[in-house]
């Protein structure tokens, strides 16, 4: 899985205006000049979120972007949908190596791998909400079960998440 500079924006753009939930309507170029972001990008991913509504917008003078809903009700999964319409692709579907061989008629023994690992990336990601991600990175980190930063072999060491 590779996350995009798409789905990283959004996610950064969707922060921005849970920070901001009682302060109105904000422009993209407002985000985007506070955040460090290239202005015509930030549009496109507000569109794609509007599209989701994940964000609302309003015209005129004073208008700009809101939540759609709460910050608590928006999953990271969801931004990340709405920016890339997948969170993970499995390439039997998406970049089948060959077609009689990936398709679902052929038996293969690492389909299940992909659709385990796909789901267990949704299962954490529709779990994390804006909400959360406006606290300290302490707090996110032991919100999803990394209270300390383990590292191996210079990589960070994610938990295997149990069910």
């Amino acid at each position: 899985m590779r996350i995009t500079t798409q789905a990283e924006y959004g996610l950064i753009c969707a922060l921005h205006l849970a920070r901001r939930i009682d302060d109105g309507p904000v422009t993209g170029r407002e985000i985007a000049a506070q955040e460090r972001l290239p202005g015509d990008y930030v549009e496109q991913i507000m569109l794609k979120l509007r599209r989701a509504a994940i964000v609302k917008s309003t015209r005129g003078a004073h208008g700009g972007y809101t939540l759609a809903r709460r910050p608590e009700e928006i999953s990271v999964h969801d931004v990340i949908s709405a920016a890339e319409h997948s969170t993970f692709e499995v390439h039997c579907t998406s970049h089948p190596v060959e077609e009689a061989r990936c398709s679902s008629s052929h038996d293969c023994s690492i389909r299940p791998v992909w659709m385990l690992l796909q789901r267990r990336i949704d299962d954490v990601l529709q779990s994390v909400h804006l909400s959360d991600l406006l606290m300290q990175e302490s707090q996110v980190r032991e919100r999803v079960g990394l209270s300390e930063p383990a590292v191996s072999g210079g990589r960070l060491a994610l938990p295997v998440l149990q069910r």
